[in-house]
């Protein structure tokens, strides 16, 4: 993978494990030599990761949007700063740039991003992966909400598995590289399950 998105907060939440997992992630990725794509923002853990990237003489690629560049959020000093209208140009806009997704802790925009990504991949629509860092346990009631979709059949077994819970950001990458995307599709699971033929 040459180039990760990275979803996380704009705030730095109320934990020290989460800003220094943010520096973790981003000295990984530039010691990798992989580009960090992301929201553009010079706040909260998106600011930490970027940092470190550069810090470490790595790429930073920052997607925001005109509205947010006026208040001033960007950061300064980024490898490239891609300006866009509106917030789904700039997670399109990311997405398209993406060979794989990583999520740190954050708020609204971190999950919006990350659940799109992924029923993304469950319609087929990209194979490419998503590692969640699980820091402090910030991600362990949503591996119960995955599961309790599996338990409810309102979710397949395998597309909750596209979902990669991992503990570092080394963990992430090599949970990224083994990655292969399911080989059955919602719709197609939906009709077998229907006439009886449980694909999980």
């Amino acid at each position: 993978m040459k180039r990760i998105c990275v979803f996380c907060g704009s705030n730095l939440g109320n934990h020290p494990d989460y800003i220094k997992i943010a520096r973790q992630l981003g000295e990984t990725l530039a010691i990798n030599r992989i580009e960090l794509i992301y929201g553009g923002a010079n706040v909260g853990l998106m600011r930490a990761t970027a940092e470190e990237v550069l810090k470490n003489g790595g790429k930073a690629t920052g997607v925001i949007t005109h509205f947010l560049a006026q208040k001033h959020l960007t950061f300064p000093g980024l490898t490239e700063l891609i300006l866009v209208d509106t917030m789904h140009e700039r997670k399109a806009k990311m997405a398209e740039l993406a060979d794989g997704f990583i999520a740190l802790p954050g708020g609204y925009g971190t999950l919006e991003e990350l659940f799109e990504i992924l029923t993304s991949a469950q319609l087929g629509f990209h194979h490419k992966p998503v590692a969640i860092i699980n820091i402090h346990g910030f991600y362990d009631f949503m591996k119960l909400q995955l599961q309790k979709m599996v338990d409810e059949k309102l979710l397949l077994a395998p597309h909750a598995g596209m979902a990669h819970f991992v503990n570092s950001p080394s963990e992430a990458l090599e949970a990224m590289h083994n990655y292969t995307a399911p080989v059955v599709g919602k719709w197609i699971d939906d009709i077998r399950r229907d006439n009886g033929h449980d694909m999980e």
